[in-house]
């Protein structure tokens, strides 16, 4: 979801500029995306059940993975073969785009195909999952916009670190679970290289970056004034925000914290994509 979101943003925010689109490329752009996105969790799955992290940590609607592999519901081998398949046939849009549009895809497919292969196995090792989740916003809205228009704009770049930073507060809350499984299998997210009360505070401030980046980019000229109608979400961030210092202490409330994450998230970036069409 998050990502055909990130897509929606980076084609309309196009459209907002050049007040046309071509269909073909924006649902190839949607179909490579979601290939490597579900390329990525497929991979994922399968380096935390190798790792025994998913036998370990409290499984839960928004954290702790599928369950797929340790329900025993499919094979290991069927699960990173069928990941593999997906990142090739995402790579391979993206090929088809670097002839169409230049040196600029070509850049951004090689890092998605080192993200989504090695996200798991070896990023999430040195506390770089939560950048790289950030910067993967950011290029799928880039990359959107680009193939659209062949030029790269500040507008595009701005609505993309917003889409990105979204992103990965969600990642932040959903490893608080994970804290202790992650550690004992070798894995750095930002909650293990911080510690909860730290990493709690920076959550805190990626909540609240949004709102302000949007209110300057109105200002910058890259938005619309329309674009407070992001402001929608704003009650599930103060929500989240008033919680923040103690929700990693109660399990009932982590999950509500996670769940009003989510929807804080896809309800600013939806309703900011919508306002650059009014």
């Amino acid at each position: 979801m998050s990502s055909v979101v990130a897509v929606s943003s980076g084609l309309v925010l196009a459209v907002s500029k050049e007040h046309e689109i071509n269909f073909v490329y924006a649902a190839l752009t949607y179909i490579g995306v979601i290939c490597l996105h579900a390329s990525i969790d497929l991979l994922n799955d399968y380096w935390d059940y190798k790792r025994g992290i998913d036998t370990k940590t409290l499984r839960t609607k928004y954290s702790g993975g599928t369950g797929v592999l340790p329900d025993k519901l499919l094979a290991p081998s069927r699960v990173y073969v069928v990941g593999l398949i997906l990142l090739f046939l995402g790579a391979l849009i993206g090929t088809y785009f670097a002839f169409m549009r230049g040196i600029m895809v070509v850049f951004i497919l090689g890092f998605a195909i080192v993200a989504v292969y090695f996200y798991s196995s070896d990023i999430v090792n040195f506390g770089l999952g939560e950048f790289f989740v950030a910067i993967k916003g950011a290029f799928i809205v880039v990359g959107s916009y680009y193939v659209q228009t062949g030029t790269m704009g500040l507008p595009a770049v701005y609505l993309g670190t917003i889409v990105g930073i979204l992103s990965a507060a969600v990642l932040i809350v959903n490893s608080f679970p994970d804290f202790d499984a992650d550690r004992s299998s070798g894995r750095r997210t930002l909650v293990i290289l911080f510690g909860k009360p730290r990493t709690a505070k920076v959550f805190k401030a990626l909540v609240v970056c949004p709102y302000i980046l949007i209110v300057c980019g109105i200002f910058l000229g890259y938005f619309k004034f329309y674009s407070l109608l992001s402001l929608v979400s704003l009650p599930l961030a103060i929500n989240v925000v008033k919680r923040t210092n103690t929700f990693y202490m109660q399990t009932d409330c982590l999950l509500s914290v996670m769940r009003e994450t989510l929807l804080y998230s896809r309800a600013t970036s939806v309703a900011l994509t919508l306002s650059l069409l009014l």
